[in-house]
């Protein structure tokens, strides 16, 4: 990939610099998590510090810049350095300024999309105004077709909500809590209700209605306000089915310096992977939010996947012979994923399985799936073969 150079912005070095923080300080905007494997990995690159490898939902990794318009904010989340109550240096861009940025980026082949969201510096339409004039001056003056991910601003207006729907291809905005009352614990200025779902349903909307913006996502930040794993789950399995949000994201807490949570410890990454988990289920494998198996305290098992857990809960359904089991039995095997699930079928189409290495051909995970299934009536003992095992299978 070719490498953006220094020399792009030697003629303007204010711009270089606000792109270098307000690209550096975007990552306080929670929603990180649709970006796979993390920062790009080379220090060497300039660019480096602002430009994500995002997972594209086909496959392959799309690189996206992902900045703020201004890191001046009036509100006071207790968990971000970027509330109104820090003492800190801010920075603004200009719609102009930042979309010629973008397109210096771009046109070195060094981005294919950007993510612009923004701090509250002003009223909520003011801010969202001056997001929706970058965005226009992109689509109309470079001609930019392709994708562009924008942010609304809780407290936004009918109007501004719109505008940023006929621009944007996908729109977000973070819930951040599962519920009022978990909201009020971590971001006492925004109203649940009124400043976020209210415009979300607007989204919601506009989106059927055949706005530009094809999805709206939402994250949650995980281990901050002390809610439960269900709590978060009850919330998104109802965006899913009352809003048709595309997804959720989950965000661990991180605890950062001059914050009122600084001290918090940081929410467990192993708690984080399991919400993915389980939202996995309800979205692609049609698991019911009921059929999650939750601990006393309302949170998923950290020791075991909500797949496995679910499985060893149901001793009646298992084993499943795989030369007879529907799509939606396969599914249900701890081990066997999706795909894993079509190549099942597909193959045994041709001729029916006999020998459990012929499923470890398809890259069924055996060491899973063993204790679950038949082959040809035969219960299956798993020894490790030459085939490896695939990893991060439900």
């Amino acid at each position: 990939m070719k490498k953006i150079s220094l020399p792009v912005y030697r003629s303007q070095p204010d711009r270089f610099e606000k792109l270098k923080t307000l690209g550096e300080e975007s990552r306080y905007d929670v929603c990180l998590s649709s970006c796979a494997g993390g920062r790009a990995p080379d220090p060497r690159d300039p660019a480096h510090r602002w430009i994500y490898p995002a997972a594209l939902p086909g496959g392959g990794i799309v690189p996206i810049l992902k900045v703020l318009l201004s890191n001046a904010c009036r509100n006071n989340c207790f968990y971000c350095p970027n509330r109104s109550a820090n003492d800190r240096p801010r920075s603004s861009f200009q719609p102009e300024e930042l979309a010629s940025s973008f397109m210096a980026l771009y046109r070195a082949r060094r981005v294919h999309g950007l993510f612009l969201s923004s701090g509250i510096y002003d009223q909520p339409d003011r801010v969202m105004d001056d997001m929706v004039k970058t965005a226009d001056i992109l689509r109309r003056k470079y001609q930019y077709k392709n994708y562009l991910h924008l942010k609304i601003l809780p407290g936004a207006s009918p109007g501004a909500v719109g505008e940023v729907c006929r621009l944007a291809s996908r729109v977000s905005l973070n819930l951040e809590a599962p519920n009022p009352e978990r909201l009020a614990e971590i971001a006492p200025d925004k109203n649940f209700s009124e400043d976020l779902l209210k415009r979300m349903n607007w989204a919601a909307f506009l989106i059927k209605d055949g706005a530009r913006a094809r999805t709206q996502t939402t994250q949650f930040i995980v281990g901050a306000s002390g809610e439960s794993d269900r709590e978060i789950l009850t919330t998104t399995d109802d965006l899913y089915r009352s809003l048709h949000l595309h997804r959720a994201y989950f965000s661990a807490f991180q605890p950062l310096p001059h914050t009122p949570m600084e001290n918090l410890p940081p929410a467990s990454l192993v708690r984080e992977h399991r919400l993915y988990q389980a939202d996995w289920l309800l979205r692609f494998y049609h698991f019911r939010l009921d059929e999650l198996s939750f601990q006393p305290g309302g949170n998923l098992s950290t020791e075991m996947d909500p797949k496995l857990a679910w499985a060893r809960k149901h001793p009646e359904i298992f084993p499943i012979e795989v030369n007879r089991a529907e799509y939606e039995e396969l599914i249900r095997i701890p081990g066997v994923g999706i795909r894993s699930a079509e190549r099942i079928i597909q193959a045994r189409r041709a001729q029916g399985f006999s020998d459990p290495d012929d499923l470890r051909k398809l890259r069924i995970s055996l060491k899973r799936a063993a204790p679950y299934i038949l082959v040809n009536g035969k219960t299956v003992k798993f020894q490790p073969s030459l085939f490896v095992e695939p990893e991060g299978v439900l």
